[in-house]
């Protein structure tokens, strides 16, 4: 199971947010944190705006900030918000069912059904909280944020 780039980046902007919790962050600060498109944050921005995770200010000294505290954003919400779907294999996607000649008989769509039921279920356990810097190597990541 492999997560799309846009929820990669959408993860990290919350864990970025959760740890400047009193202050609005700007696109272009993440962009040169993470060193990623400023064109693909704005999209992950509004999307993680629609959805409700973020709160966003426009104009001069405006930024983005999480709509809530992170401990109450849970990370499998926020995967199934943000991801397009959980197709792991064809039998998954509703426009190629019927195409495989095994797929009314086959055990491997409902096996595979409960690996992503599974793994859904692991990242329902999480809130951003549980996500955040605990290690030494953590806090020198965190020190630097704080120093940028």
């Amino acid at each position: 199971m492999q997560l799309t780039t846009h929820t990669d980046y959408a993860l990290r902007v919350l864990i970025y947010l959760s740890l400047h919790p009193d202050q609005l962050v700007t696109i272009t600060e993440l962009a040169e944190f993470f060193g990623i498109s400023k064109n693909h944050l704005v999209k992950v921005v509004h999307n993680l705006g629609l959805k409700g995770f973020v709160k966003t200010v426009r104009g001069k000294g405006g930024g983005i900030c999480l709509s809530r505290p992170p401990q109450h954003i849970n990370v499998g919400n926020v995967v199934r918000e943000i991801e397009n779907h959980f197709q792991i294999a064809e039998c998954f996607n509703p426009e190629k069912q019927g195409h495989c000649a095994i797929q009314p008989e086959c055990g491997l769509t409902g096996l595979l059904g409960r690996a992503v039921e599974g793994f859904l279920q692991v990242l329902d356990d999480a809130v951003l909280t549980d996500l955040l810097p605990m290690t030494d190597r953590s806090a020198n990541i965190l020190h630097h944020i704080t120093d940028a």
